[in-house]
């Protein structure tokens, strides 16, 4: 049964660090590209990263250019977004999910399986 968890949300003050973790079980992330989607409270779901398959392919959405670094380590079957210099406008719950291959960031519903979630909130 495949299943994710994240982790790593919590309160952060703005111009504060966090690093999100998602790990998998179930399956093995290799032929997997991972995105990392946000949704805040009254706005649709929206794509903030995502790696390819082959860890080569890095999308960012222009929001988070610069400050949020996405990286997997198949071997642990794990993939983390470290997001730096955290504005207030990064509050939002933050879902990790997964598709066949290629990034599709723009296209939440392209991606087969998420995980639960986990809550950012960053303070001004």
């Amino acid at each position: 049964q495949l299943h994710f968890v994240e982790s790593g949300g919590g309160l952060v003050q703005a111009g504060g660090s966090l690093r999100l973790s998602c790990a998998a079980s179930g399956f093995t992330l290799n032929s997997y590209a991972i995105g990392w989607f946000r949704q805040a409270p009254g706005k649709a779901r929206e794509g903030v990263s995502c790696i390819g398959s082959s860890g080569v392919t890095r999308d960012y959405a222009d929001s988070v250019k610069g400050r949020f670094t996405i990286s997997r380590d198949n071997a642990k079957n794990m993939v983390y977004l470290q997001m730096n210099s955290l504005k207030p406008e990064d509050t939002a719950v933050y879902y990790c999910a997964v598709r066949r291959f290629a990034c599709a960031l723009t296209r939440p519903a392209a991606y087969d399986y998420w995980g639960q979630g986990t809550q950012v909130t960053v303070s001004s």
